[in-house]
């Protein structure tokens, strides 16, 4: 049974989802390649990592990620390739092998 209280309460909390998905609207994932070396001996590698939404257009702190990241795990960035959505993951999939999103 639908009272009137029940009758009030369902638009408010049909507007309050609303509100709530306008307020956090879905955001795409980030990704960059890139190329890094060990050194003694010297090893090389393509890579690809998935970036924090919030750096996305912002290519100091994407080099600095990156660079924080590979550092804690003994390797050098070279260089950041480029920067793409989730759409340009497939080519780079083979590319990467083992270092495929690993940091």
């Amino acid at each position: 049974m639908v009272t009137a209280k029940t009758r009030r309460l369902i638009p408010m909390g049909l507007a309050t989802a609303g509100f709530l998905a306008l307020a956090t609207p879905a955001q795409a994932a980030c990704y960059a390649d890139y190329k890094a070396k060990q050194d003694g001996p010297l090893r090389l590698h393509y890579g690809v990592v998935e970036l924090p939404q919030s750096i996305c257009d912002r290519p100091g702190e994407i080099q600095s990620n990156v660079a924080q990241r590979l550092q804690s795990n003994g390797w050098e960035l070279l260089n950041v390739m480029s920067v793409f959505d989730g759409s340009g993951l497939d080519q780079r999939r083979d590319s990467a092998a083992e270092f495929f999103l690993r940091f």
